[in-house]
């Protein structure tokens, strides 16, 4: 389980980092020469992490339940199961 934990934080990483991030033209400063225009102004490893855990733990969160509970499994996307009944004539 913390194997699995520790994926979901990691792809989580992905979903967190885009939402927050301001230029530092946005918050009003001067860029630093030879720095990219869609540079983050401040990079806050701690506030990241916080959200990063947040949404990593809400995932994790449904992954289990929904694993113990069985909501989505592999036959809700099996779109040949009764296309295979179609042509087998039943």
């Amino acid at each position: 389980m913390v194997a699995i934990y520790v994926l979901f934080w990691a792809f989580s990483v992905f979903l967190v980092l885009p939402f927050g991030v301001r230029t530092t033209r946005e918050a009003g400063g001067d860029p630093i020469p030879g720095q990219a225009e869609s540079a983050p102004h401040e990079f806050l490893v701690g506030r990241i992490a916080k959200r990063v855990t947040v949404v990593a733990t809400i995932l994790f969160a449904l992954f289990q339940l929904n694993y113990a509970f069985g909501w989505i499994t592999p036959q809700t996307f099996d779109v040949f199961h009764d296309s295979e009944r179609a042509f087998a004539g039943g």
